[in-house]
């Protein structure tokens, strides 16, 4: 008989578990003081316990407790030498800062940056093209203090806002942060930092014309989408009329002003036929094709198909914990998730959607599977197991 391709002595757990660095992350937990008090939950056991409990989409902490129960027997192939208790777990979540899973992701995606990035660009500016978005994700209203939102404020929104930024060759946030639900975008714009012939993409809440001066400075070139309400006067430009007689393309410069503030701007205006509507950009590059920066400003999409992704594989309907410590460290570990998982992705040659993946892998998450072959061919691997199980006694449970 040949020895089987699609089966392995650690769970598929396990494998995802060994494209982090445990060492590093034990050291960083160490070296930046995240293990203060601590006898035997350091950082990468809590690492490893609130990513299970995010992967299996359980929605409490005694169900992550139950859950590493039963498969007891296993946990030492995960790096888990003692179950924990869901009193201690507790209190990590609320003692262990967040920034240490923070740390964590960062070190994940500069190691697989290389990785994640599509070598494939057929425009220039797609390997400058930055594109930024927040999202904000509701909390109960118990939890609404926690974070500065009080639930009797009827006029403002409650929960926390994840301002995030990625390339579009890379699909994956490289820079993250967290504010409470009522902070403008544009506050976010004033940290960016972007380097000379850059490219942002950014929806019409960002608009902030001092920010905007800056980038024309540094040789930032920005693209969003104008408000309606923005006061202008044209300086030049040009118009496209179809064979019906209709302007489908209005291209012009214009002059924008708010206070002592002066700043001239690119206005495209064009006609959207499948929505039957006009759509008008801005941008301070004056020289890019038309056609360039229509779909510079339509790449945006790419951060709310991330939001999407995140919030459709692991839903943020349920929280481990009551503080904003406790909730800013599961939103961490599930944008670790979603990182591991895209690298997983990517190294697979079977297409798989990002949710039929992640769906195969919360099945088979404590199987002792080869978490590649399974992915490639599911179906063949799967028959290894059963064949297997059949010339073998079942594993012992927690319950035998």
């Amino acid at each position: 008989m040949g020895k089987s391709t699609h089966f392995t002595g650690q769970p598929l757990y396990c494998q995802l578990l060994n494209l982090t660095d445990k060492d590093l992350i034990k050291e960083m937990s160490r070296s930046g003081g995240h293990d203060h008090y601590v006898k035997k939950f350091d950082g990468y056991s809590h690492l490893v316990t609130l990513l299970y409990g995010v992967l299996m989409q359980h929605t409490s902490l005694r169900e992550i407790v139950v859950g590493m129960l039963s498969d007891a027997h296993k946990l030492k192939h995960i790096g888990i030498n003692d179950i924990v208790k869901r009193s201690t777990l507790s209190d990590a979540n609320n003692r262990r800062s967040s920034d240490f899973f923070s740390e964590v992701y960062f070190s994940l995606f500069n190691k697989y940056k290389t990785t994640l990035s599509d070598s494939v660009s057929s425009k220039p500016w797609e390997k400058l093209l930055h594109i930024m978005d927040s999202t904000t994700i509701s909390l109960f209203s118990n939890i609404l203090k926690g974070v500065g939102r009080h639930p009797k404020h009827g006029k403002k929104k409650g929960g926390i806002k994840v301002h995030t930024v990625l390339k579009a060759t890379e699909g994956v946030p490289y820079s993250i942060h967290f504010t409470s639900a009522a902070t403008h975008d544009h506050v976010m714009l004033k940290k960016l930092e972007l380097s000379n012939g850059s490219f942002i993409a950014m929806d019409r809440a960002y608009i902030d014309y001092k920010v905007f001066e800056e980038f024309i400075q540094k040789g930032v070139f920005y693209v969003t989408k104008m408000k309606k309400n923005m006061k202008f006067e044209s300086t030049k430009g040009h118009y496209l009329v179809n064979s019906n007689g209709l302007v489908v393309l209005k291209d012009s410069v214009i002059q924008l002003e708010k206070g002592d503030i002066k700043h001239t701007s690119r206005r495209i205006e064009y006609w959207e036929e499948g929505k039957k509507k006009s759509t008008v950009l801005l941008t301070n590059n004056l020289e890019l094709d038309v056609d360039d920066v229509i779909e510079i400003y339509k790449r945006r999409w790419q951060i709310e198909l991330l939001f999407k992704q995140l919030k459709q594989n692991f839903p943020l309907k349920y929280f481990f914990g009551e503080s904003v410590n406790a909730i800013q460290s599961q939103i961490w570990v599930v944008l670790i998730a979603n990182l591991l998982l895209t690298v997983v992705k990517k190294r697979v040659k079977n297409q798989w959607s990002f949710s039929n993946l992640v769906t195969m892998v919360r099945q088979t998450l404590m199987y002792y599977i080869d978490m590649y072959s399974f992915c490639e061919n599911p179906e063949k691997a799967w028959m290894e197991v059963i064949k297997k199980r059949s010339l073998h006694p079942p594993e012992p449970t927690l319950f035998d």
